[in-house]
């Protein structure tokens, strides 16, 4: 009974089969820190292309762009860059000037007209196509064409479609027996013409994006619709239209910032005339700072500016009905 005494472990032992659990359990402890620090490390390294693509292409642009609007830049100070700083002399010379007012209004027709065509005309394709019927992927496809094609191709097109003597257009209307318009020469038509090309061009990318939205409307709340009797247009103006509202949003402010900038378009068909029928703003800053053979820059930045700032306000705009309706 006495020698059945149990004899304890040695003490190095011991504090081995203790002090490893303990060891590996820090170690575990320990590692996920530093997977964490790699992981941080990481996501920087991808964000700073980012960043360098922001601030090379978007923010130092606008910075020169505001540089160039708040002094009396010339040819030899431009490369020099000892321009003289004039405040907002510029902007006040830009909206004393007789050209300011046609332009905005010019501006807002044009934006609103071809706004208001491009997504109505849009919104009937991307329905007509959510029906899926035999050839709708084909005639879809046909309908991007004035989207992929280059500007420059789209804008010849139609100078040569609307000229006033060898056109398409005006060979139709003499075939029956309408007299011939001059489309592109005409202070009543030039605006008009430049529009109906916007138009064209911007229809593929509202029917592309609303028929996407229209997708992803679930199929049973129709089949609800229709048990409670709604009509095809009840069942649009009521079911569809509403819950593609988020998404006309999306594309209407889109098609806007596109619209206010658009430049090749008029450019290469009526250069914004004849006698500044068909001048936007976007045009007249153009013209201002590359368009004479003495230029003038600080005007140009800031009728630039002000595209920039009409752009900014719609999208607050945008921003703030969004969080409404994501409060309510």
């Amino acid at each position: 009974m006495k020698h059945a005494t149990q004899t304890p472990a040695p003490p190095t032992e011991g504090g081995r089969r203790e002090g490893a659990p303990a060891s590996r359990a820090g170690s575990a402890h320990r590692a996920p820190a530093r997977r964490g620090g790699s992981g941080q490390w990481a996501a920087w390294a991808f964000l700073v292309p980012v960043v360098v693509y922001l601030l090379a292409f978007y923010v130092y642009p606008l910075y020169r762009n505001v540089d160039l609007s708040l002094r009396n830049y010339t040819v030899r100070s431009f490369v020099q860059g000892d321009a003289p700083f004039t405040g907002f002399a510029n902007y006040a010379k830009v909206f004393a000037d007789a050209t300011f007012a046609p332009a905005l209004w010019h501006t807002i027709v044009f934006t609103v007209v071809s706004l208001a065509f491009q997504f109505t005309i849009g919104l009937a394709l991307a329905v007509f196509f959510s029906r899926n019927f035999r050839l709708s992927a084909t005639l879809r496809a046909l309908f991007l064409v004035p989207w992929l094609l280059p500007l420059i191709v789209s804008s010849s097109t139609w100078s040569w479609m609307l000229n006033s003597e060898s056109g398409v257009v005006n060979a139709v209307l003499a075939a029956v027996g309408i007299d011939p318009v001059n489309w592109l020469t005409s202070p009543d038509w030039s605006l008009w013409s430049v529009t109906i090309a916007n138009i064209w061009i911007g229809i593929p990318f509202n029917l592309v994006v609303l028929y996407s939205g229209l997708q992803a409307i679930p199929t049973h709340i129709y089949e609800a619709a229709a048990l409670d009797g709604a009509t095809g247009w009840q069942r649009f103006w009521r079911v569809t239209f509403p819950l593609l509202r988020p998404v006309s949003a999306i594309t209407l402010l889109l098609g806007l910032v596109y619209t206010l900038k658009v430049f090749d378009i008029i450019w290469i068909m009526t250069k914004g005339g004849p006698s500044d029928a068909s001048t936007t703003l976007a045009t007249w800053s153009y013209r201002l700072g590359f368009g004479n053979m003495l230029p003038s820059f600080g005007p140009g930045a800031a009728v630039g500016n002000l595209l920039i700032v009409i752009a900014l306000v719609f999208g607050l705009v945008y921003i703030r009905t969004q969080r409404r309706q994501g409060a309510a």
